[in-house]
């Protein structure tokens, strides 16, 4: 028996991966995270037990799989997006290992993915920024130390901030003193969802152009130079002048093409 930690993707039944998926419609019990996971992804199961866990406490969740761990049945265990990031699977994962019950991951596709690829946008460009910084914004909890949204936006990175929708005037005045009035930033509602939506500007506008489209929870922020960014380096990779272990030198005979 096995507790599958699955990664259901960030709300587009057709994001998981094929692992997932397979596991999915083979497990016997599922528990998935109905705030945040459709019942679409469900689709095509034939579980004896499905089991929304949004309105359990974790006690609750561990004696679920518990339960089927007796049983000998197979868990797949339903996160949204990708379970490693956010997922709130460390404090289950706890209590498998003192109970002694196996587990393992499956990676998903996180949100910041789908908004990237909802806005068109790569967030690591040449000269712009290879960095990418996965945060929160502290409210019910607090952030350890360093990692307060003022220390990260000292490295002007593109910046993809979770739960942090209903703080953003908070997180404007953050940021406006590393990234400046005219950074782009991007506000997207509901990623891959039927009802997504979005809306781009910069750090002097975006309050205003959330405040109007009534966006109050389950949003991603991202902020950056690399949104929308025309002017940048080509990468290195597609470069001619670049000899790597897949392009051999055009005195040996090759064309210099991937």
């Amino acid at each position: 028996m096995t507790v599958y930690f699955i990664g259901a993707g960030p709300g587009d039944p057709e994001l998981i991966t094929v692992k997932g998926q397979r596991l999915l419609r083979s497990c016997p019990v599922i528990l998935y995270a109905g705030s945040l996971v459709p019942e679409a992804v469900l689709a095509g199961h034939s579980a004896e037990q499905v089991v929304n866990t949004a309105p359990l406490h974790l006690d609750e969740i561990i004696a679920l799989l518990a339960a089927a761990h007796a049983n000998s049945q197979d868990v797949a265990r339903v996160h949204s997006g990708d379970p490693s990031l956010y997922g709130a699977i460390g404090e289950q994962i706890r209590h498998l290992r003192a109970l002694g019950i196996p587990f393992e991951i499956i990676p998903g596709v996180t949100a910041t993915a789908a908004c990237a690829a909802l806005l068109e946008s790569e967030l690591t460009l040449p000269e712009v920024s290879q960095t990418v910084i996965l945060t929160r914004f502290a409210s019910k909890s607090p952030m350890p130390p360093g990692e307060e949204l003022h220390d990260l936006a000292r490295h002007r990175a593109t910046m993809a901030i979770h739960l942090g929708i209903n703080q953003l005037a908070q997180i404007v005045e953050q940021l406006l003193p590393h990234y400046g009035r005219d950074c782009p930033i991007a506000v997207i509602h509901r990623a891959s969802w039927p009802d997504q939506d979005w809306v781009s500007g910069t750090l002097a506008t975006i309050e205003a152009q959330v405040q109007a489209k009534g966006f109050r929870r389950t949003a991603l922020i991202l902020v950056g130079r690399v949104l929308g960014a025309e002017q940048f380096a080509d990468s290195a990779l597609y470069n001619a002048e670049t000899r790597h272990l897949f392009r051999a030198s055009d005195d040996a005979g090759n064309s210099g093409s991937d």
